[in-house]
Order: C-alpha cells, then structure tokens, then sequence
C-alpha cells in the first residue's frame, strides 16, 4: 500500500525541469480575470510562481499546497506572500475569498466532492472558482505503459498505488452543481505538452509518477523505467524531446 504522508514532491526537480506546469497555469489566469485588492486562494500553489503573478495583478493571495517541501521553496522564493501546508478536502476558511484558483492540483486530490464542498465555503456570496487538472485519458498512454512494464517485471500493479482522478466534463460538473456551482464555462481540451530534452520522460516520470511504483526495489524500478522509454519513444519522442500525451478540463464555478 502507498504511504499517503510520503512527500513525494521534489522541489528542485519541479523548477528545473518543470516550469510548464506554471507556464500553462499562466494561460488560465486570464480565465480568473483578477481585479486589484481581491482575496485570492491558490489551491495547489507549488513552488509559488502563479500566487506571485496574482500578488503582481494586486491581488491579496493565500497560497496552500499539500506539500512542505513545495512550501518551503515558496517561501524562499516570495517571502511577501502567505504560504500554508493544507489539504484541498481540509480548507477551513468562509465565505472569505472573491475567488479561489486552482492548477495542476485538483487531479490529486480524494475524494473531489469533499474538495468542491471545501471551495464552495471559502468563497464569498458571487464569488468564482477557475481551475484546470488533468481531464478524462490524460496522460494515458505514459500510464498504461508503466503499468504494463510493471506487470511484465513480474509484479502486480497495486491500482490503490494510481494517485489521480481524471473526470470527464459531465462528472465534474456535475459535481460542482452538487454543491452548489453555478458552472458557466467548461472545456476538456487535448494540450500535447514538451517534456525537456531526453531524460524528459523519465524526469516526468520521478517527478509525478513515483507513486505507481510504491513497493518496487530501486533497481527494478530504474529498469522499469527504461523499458517505458524505449516502448513509447516511436510515439512520443519527436525532433530531440518528449511529448507527454495531457489532456485537461477547464472550469469556472460561480457561487
């Protein structure tokens, strides 16, 4: 069984390797439309780098992750901003914010109605939840290839070991009307995305995928590894990098 305390999260690695996540996030902003002086919650912060951009618009931002090591780099990193470890299914702020923004996260977090109930709260009366995660088959063609590799090493694959949810539109909002959103934009979109150089996938792989290879000795899992590359290279390495097969829902809530 997976360890649900272990900090999985690099934050080094995240920075070096991974700024797309927040280069994207970034795209999103516009979605939040942000007006000076609002009261912001950053679900799912990272190493901070949107709740910074927000904090540049004027806004006044919270920022939690789940993550300490995660916390730890934001605070180093933009000391004027406040930093907190919380879980999206144990927010206890209400009716405080005019907006709460989310990226990347909400794919992580068990069970989601708990973390839309949790969202819904901490808005004021009219106030807008914007996020986008991982939608229905992202990343599916990585994911069925670790899963085979492990099998074909000989081992089970432990289904409680697959950290993610990936909803389709219609689940998630329909989700989000149960706890009381008015949705009024949602889009599940394809977003092929550029993973660095080479050791790209396998970079992704020991940054996101860790948890899928819980109870596997490091050796294997080296190995493992290495056989994901070599079976998915003919599909999705092109012209001296990897692309990762995402696919990603977007969605505005009004409270």
């Amino acid at each position: 069984m997976s360890n649900v305390n272990k900090d999985y999260w690099n934050a080094q690695l995240y920075d070096e390797n991974h700024s797309f996540v927040s280069n994207y996030g970034s795209n999103i902003l516009e979605l939040l439309k942000v007006k000076e002086g609002e009261m912001i919650l950053d679900l799912g912060c990272g190493t901070g780098d949107i709740a910074n951009k927000l904090y540049e618009k004027g806004a006044k931002v919270f920022a939690v992750d789940l993550s300490k090591n995660m916390i730890a780099a934001a605070k180093s990193k933009y000391p004027n901003i406040t930093f907190g470890v919380m879980n999206a299914t144990d927010l206890e702020y209400e009716n405080m914010f005019e907006a709460v923004f989310s990226n990347a996260t909400l794919h992580w977090v068990k069970p989601p109605i708990k973390a839309l109930q949790c969202i819904y709260k901490s808005l004021k009366d009219g106030g807008r939840f914007v996020a986008e995660f991982g939608g229905k088959g992202n990343v599916s063609i990585i994911t069925n290839e670790i899963i085979n590799q492990i099998r074909l090493s000989g081992n089970e694959f432990n289904e409680q070991n697959n950290p993610w949810y990936y909803p389709s539109v219609a689940e998630y909002t329909t989700l989000m009307e149960e706890v009381g959103f008015r949705v009024t934009f949602a889009q599940h979109i394809d977003r092929p995305t550029p993973l660095n150089g080479e050791g790209g996938l396998k970079n992704w792989i020991n940054m996101f995928g860790q948890q899928l290879l819980d109870g596997i000795d490091d050796r294997l899992k080296e190995q493992i590894i290495v056989n994901v590359e070599n079976a998915l290279k003919p599909n999705l390495f092109k012209e001296g990098y990897w692309e990762a097969d995402y696919k990603r829902i977007r969605v505005i809530g009004v409270k």
